[in-house]
């Protein structure tokens, strides 16, 4: 558990990387979660405000909570009008029944169920619904399986999503209805492994560590056919969506 609450607050030390270097998400993502009419939308685990983005081009009103300052920041910088206060998804610093709806992308993972899902209940208003989204690298590519590998040793599956929405659906009484959609990102290479140093698992390494961690990474990038001497990468990502609907 030390371990999982060390990596669940590492994200404040890799904050501005976090901002520029992790994929958005697509909008029919945020128009399955969310529907067509504008709503007010809790962006629990918010972090840089990535999904706030694409909620914002949705027209939704988005209010952005996150126990990072230091990501906050990152999103005050970028979107100064949106609402953003620091909080947790089991102590969430909202009035009763304020929102329409509650998202969390990339972050759910990171809630414990149990009382999350009591503030849940707390903060939506009559007929909200919870919508979650992951991200995850489409090892159908060579190279991105190739770099999955690289990868797993030290991932251990932490962004696990069924098991979390199982979980959430169990404690809400929800029913729930899932899309597969996708994202891309054109990167650099220098860019790929700059991502990499913000997952929680590199950022809690040492230094050394770290460096030769990272470092093993660019090496696969020089080295794979798919790659090698490329400036620009297309680093395809599936997205899931859940939205979950509680009784």
């Amino acid at each position: 558990m030390e371990g999982w609450q060390e990596r669940r607050a590492s994200f404040g030390s890799v904050a501005a990387d976090y901002a520029v270097l992790r994929p958005g998400y697509p909008a029919e993502a945020v128009a399955f979660l969310l529907g067509d009419r504008p709503r007010r939308v809790l962006d629990l685990g918010a972090g840089t405000g990535l999904l706030t983005d694409a909620l914002l081009a949705a027209g939704h009103e988005v209010v952005a909570v996150d126990p990072s300052p230091g990501m906050l920041a990152q999103l005050r910088a970028r979107l100064p009008r949106v609402e953003a206060a620091v909080g947790a998804a089991e102590r969430i610093p909202l009035p009763d029944a304020g929102v329409d709806a509650v998202v969390a992308g990339q972050a759910a993972h990171w809630f414990d169920p149990a009382p999350a899902a009591v503030e849940l209940r707390r903060v939506l208003r009559p007929g909200g619904v919870v919508g979650f989204a992951w991200n995850t690298r489409d090892e159908r590519v060579p190279w991105v399986a190739a770099l999955g590998r690289v990868l797993a040793a030290e991932s251990r599956d932490h962004e696990a999503d069924q098991g979390v929405v199982a979980r959430f659906a169990a404690e809400l009484r929800a029913e729930v209805a899932v899309l597969g959609s996708a994202v891309a990102q054109r990167v650099t290479p220098e860019q790929v492994v700059g991502g990499i140093g913000t997952r929680s698992y590199v950022a809690t390494m040492d230094d050394a560590r770290r460096a030769d961690f990272l470092g093993r990474v660019g090496a696969l990038l020089a080295e794979h056919p798919d790659t090698r001497g490329r400036d620009v990468l297309e680093l395809p990502y599936r997205t899931r969506a859940y939205r979950l609907t509680p009784h």
